[in-house]
């Protein structure tokens, strides 16, 4: 499919799946990060025509990150009539939290804690709204190494693009005519105060990633199988204990 006929499919697709819900929602939920899968993502969504709320939620955000999001906000609700636009800042949540439990003070715990905040209040906004919340994850990240937060960015209803690779998600933005800020931002998490980029955490580049996923011959297959071992716990069905008739 070319990126316009993509862009079509998926726009339709969100749209099919809200219409054929039992109890059909009345809008889409969808945190906007300043990075070029939410930009994208929310795009989508508001090109259904459904009511699309979409939240910048900061937590100690690095500015730059934080003004792509109010940016990407602005452009949406100017060229949409159907999306409304917050931002909730969740700092005071945040330290709140961290101060609670600085008894169990770890890093990366705190980082991913970040992320589930979110999630809580993406569903406490669609609860309010008769919504759904809209993930954002790429294929790469959802379904091949597991570059996520489990319960976090992970917490969704419905993943638009998750088919997408992260080269095609770059093709639909460009399409779609997301801010050229946006489609040349290193992407990142925006979990860490380092403003550390995903390419820098996962030691490489999408493109090498996308090559590892299907060709068998990549040289970075041995090192992408061994993060994605260790990333299977997010993507594979939790495991149920069976109890023998």
């Amino acid at each position: 499919m070319s990126p316009s006929e993509k862009i079509k499919y998926i726009s339709n697709w969100i749209k099919s799946y809200v219409d054929q819900m039992p109890n059909k929602a009345r809008s889409l939920v969808i945190g906007i990060s300043g990075g070029i899968d939410s930009s994208v993502s929310s795009t989508l969504s508001a090109m259904t025509g459904i009511r699309t709320i979409v939240l910048t939620m900061p937590i100690k955000q690095i500015e730059n990150q934080h003004s792509l999001s109010l940016k990407h906000q602005k452009w949406l609700v100017e060229k949409f009539k159907n999306v409304e636009a917050h931002t909730i800042s969740l700092d005071k949540l945040f330290e709140t939290f961290s101060s609670t439990l600085n008894k169990f003070d770890n890093e990366h715990g705190f980082a991913n804690s970040r992320a589930r905040l979110r999630m809580a209040t993406l569903y406490q906004v669609a609860s309010a709204n008769n919504g759904i919340v809209v993930g954002t994850g790429n294929k790469v990240e959802d379904f091949g190494v597991g570059f996520y937060t489990k319960y976090g960015d992970g917490g969704v209803d419905i993943s638009p693009i998750a088919d997408c690779n992260k080269s095609e998600v770059w093709e639909l933005g460009k399409e779609l005519g997301i801010l050229n800020e946006i489609i040349d931002a290193p992407p990142t998490d925006g979990l860490w105060n380092d403003g550390r980029t995903d390419e820098g955490q996962l030691g490489f580049k999408y493109n090498e990633l996308e090559d590892a996923m299907i060709n068998p011959n990549s040289p970075h297959k041995a090192e992408y199988e061994k993060i994605r071992r260790q990333n299977l716990h997010k993507m594979e069905p939790i495991p149920v204990c069976k109890i023998p008739n």
